[in-house]
């Protein structure tokens, strides 16, 4: 005789999400740091160490800009955006 195919107890229904996984859309509010990026920014995380020595993100940008002026020719390469 074949051993019968019993259904789990614990098993969860396939159709319907956790609880933990169900978003209240009444509750939602918009994105309040949207306003802080400029059009084709992009966010960037820094580690801790690092962001500790730059004081805003214009400081970083210089920085890098200078890096990227002297970097050879041939090795930049520009990143796509989006």
């Amino acid at each position: 005789m074949k051993p019968r195919k019993t259904r789990n107890r614990h098993a969860v229904d396939r159709d319907e999400m956790r609880r933990e996984y169900r978003f209240d859309y009444k509750k939602a509010r918009p994105n309040r740091f949207a306003g802080r990026f400029r059009a084709g920014a992009v966010a960037v995380l820094l580690d801790p160490d690092v962001a500790s020595v730059f004081g805003s993100s214009d400081t970083v940008n210089k920085l890098l800009r200078s890096v990227i002026a002297a970097m050879p020719e041939r090795g930049r390469k520009r990143a796509k955006a989006g």
